[in-house]
């Protein structure tokens, strides 16, 4: 068993959901990643299915979505769905599709939502450093208890903090990116 190859899938993992949780953030452009993932309760609420499994999402021009549902009984559910979710855009029933026009976000709307990425990547900034600090107790036990050598201990903890740093860098870059994205009118 590879220590080292543990810690980076999880790493991995927590990386990944940020960037999967960071999307349904709010920028100045449209992109159907910002409601793709809503929870929409279809069929008179015994169904709960995510917006994307119900219906395809595309963008028309930088500031508009088009929602088409597979089922055109659902478009009452999804316009519910929409307007209850935390993006702040109220969606037009147009025949049998849906449409969200994208408003430009205002300074105050910017700074907000910046604010909420820092805190989304602080959040997984901590997991890491928890990820790590578990690993290096997991180690420390394996040595304690004479399952490795010291060199094998080192060159471990070593490896396990190269890579958590890489990944901290992966993350401000990440949040880096999202943040320009925000920022851009």
């Amino acid at each position: 068993m590879d220590p080292t190859s543990d810690f980076k899938n999880s790493c991995l993992k927590i990386v990944n959901f940020l960037k999967e949780d960071l999307k349904s953030i709010r920028t100045g452009r449209s992109s159907p990643s910002l409601i793709e993932n809503l929870v929409v309760e279809a069929y008179g609420g015994s169904t709960k299915l995510r917006l994307m499994e119900l219906a395809t999402i595309v963008t028309d021009g930088p500031s508009a979505l088009v929602v088409n549902p597979f089922d055109p009984g659902t478009i009452q559910d999804i316009e519910k769905a929409i307007l209850k979710s935390p993006i702040g855009i109220s969606p037009v029933v147009q025949g049998q599709r849906i449409i969200l026009r994208i408003p430009p976000l205002s300074e105050e709307q910017r700074e907000k939502y910046i604010k909420l990425v820092g805190e989304k990547v602080e959040e997984k900034k901590v997991q890491i450093r928890l990820q790590r600090d578990n690993f290096r107790k997991n180690l420390k036990n394996s040595f304690e208890k004479k399952e490795i050598s010291e060199d094998e201990k080192f060159r471990i903890e070593k490896e396990i903090d190269e890579k958590s740093q890489s990944f901290m860098e992966e993350i401000q870059s990440v949040r880096d990116k999202k943040e320009a994205e925000i920022r851009e009118i």
